[in-house]
């Protein structure tokens, strides 16, 4: 064998070892070592402070704790479901391996979700479950989430009332607003007289003020024992009608996301309750699914359980459990986790916070 033969014949063994090794390189330890891949992630608006307070870094920290040399590509499409889909079409472009997809409107991504299975890049549901060929789904269990609210306003309306209430429900193009619903319903309904019921457009504290001024205007401002609000943004809507109309006595509200200016106002005596979502949980299960998928993994050793969509049946799934917060455990649950400090929730509320035991 000649010089050049052997020669030859050892730069291709080195490509091929190095070839080998690149393939086998997220194997072992589990970490992605410089195979790392890009993860795009989609969130929905800016309307609710968690999407980029909370949902992206959260996000962000666990891809990077999971494969190190995975890098994440962002996006917010500001409720525009043009400009969601012009994202996704970019990212898919720029050759992100996985997408991380919080609808803007979960029936019209459908079709960019096609595009994307097409083109060989799954995509993980975040949040509400988006139709189309979804590989998986991360979110809290809906139903639970409106259960907990049902509850809440029964147990804050007593027995001794007539318990008329209003429900402001999510946005109808939302599956999530359907299943709080539901959930909700489960334990109000034969409980209570709905006397206005609306869908709210965005889940906007805007429609919604307009949605409560309207059953204000129909039931009268006394007229109202409670209020069935699926969010903390709708719930300030709603309680800034109450006051305009001269309610001083407000009826319980519930409310939904733990947002600061929602806790606030329990500690003021103004909002009922709060579903609190853990969203570290949230965020940490849907990079893990992210980083499995483009890993080439199976989902079913981190999806424990499945949902079906109107379009995808068995979708691999993480259901999380949700919690009430009200005044009496602000401190067990928000401060605990980390979500909000006392100084924070109590910043010019300190006589208020003190009558509830929320000191520090």
């Amino acid at each position: 064998m000649t010089f050049r033969r052997v020669h030859l014949l050892a730069a291709l063994l080195a490509v091929l070892l190095t070839l080998s090794q690149a393939a086998c390189g997220d194997e072992g330890d589990g970490k992605a070592g410089a195979n790392g891949f890009a993860v795009g992630l989609l969130l929905p608006s800016r309307s609710l402070p968690r999407w980029e307070h909370s949902d992206k870094p959260l996000i962000e920290q666990r891809v990077k704790e999971l494969c190190p040399h995975c890098t994440l590509e962002y996006a917010n499409a500001d409720d525009d479901v043009a400009r969601q889909r012009a994202q996704m079409d970019s990212m898919i472009t720029k050759g992100v391996k996985v997408l991380i997809l919080d609808a803007a409107d979960t029936k019209a991504m459908r079709s960019s979700i096609r595009e994307a299975r097409a083109a060989g890049v799954p995509v993980v549901a975040y949040d509400r479950l988006a139709e189309g060929p979804i590989s998986g789904f991360v979110s809290f269990d809906g139903r639970e989430v409106g259960r907990l609210q049902g509850e809440a306003l029964l147990n804050a309306m007593g027995t001794a009332k007539a318990r008329q209430i209003v429900m402001l429900n999510g946005d109808p193009t939302s599956p999530n607003a359907a299943w709080y619903r539901q959930g909700a319903l489960s334990v109000l309904a034969g409980k209570v007289r709905i006397g206005r019921a609306y869908d709210t457009q965005g889940w906007s504290t805007e429609n919604a003020h307009a949605h409560m001024s309207a059953a204000i205007a129909a039931l009268g401002p006394n007229g109202i024992d409670g209020v069935l609000s699926a969010n903390d943004a709708m719930a300030a809507g709603a309680i800034a009608a109450l006051k305009s109309a001269g309610v001083t006595a407000l009826p319980p509200v519930t409310g939904q996301d733990a947002d600061l200016d929602a806790v606030r106002r329990i500690v003021k005596g103004e909002q009922y309750m709060t579903v609190y979502k853990p969203f570290r949980t949230e965020a940490a299960a849907a990079a893990e699914l992210a980083v499995a998928l483009g890993r080439g993994h199976d989902l079913r050793t981190v999806a424990p359980t499945t949902t079906d969509s109107p379009t995808t049946r068995n979708i691999p799934s993480v259901l999380l459990t949700p919690r009430a917060v009200t005044k009496d455990n602000i401190e067990q649950t928000l401060v605990k986790d980390h979500v909000h400090t006392i100084d924070q929730i109590c910043r010019g509320l300190r006589t208020a916070c003190a009558r509830i035991g929320l000191t520090g």
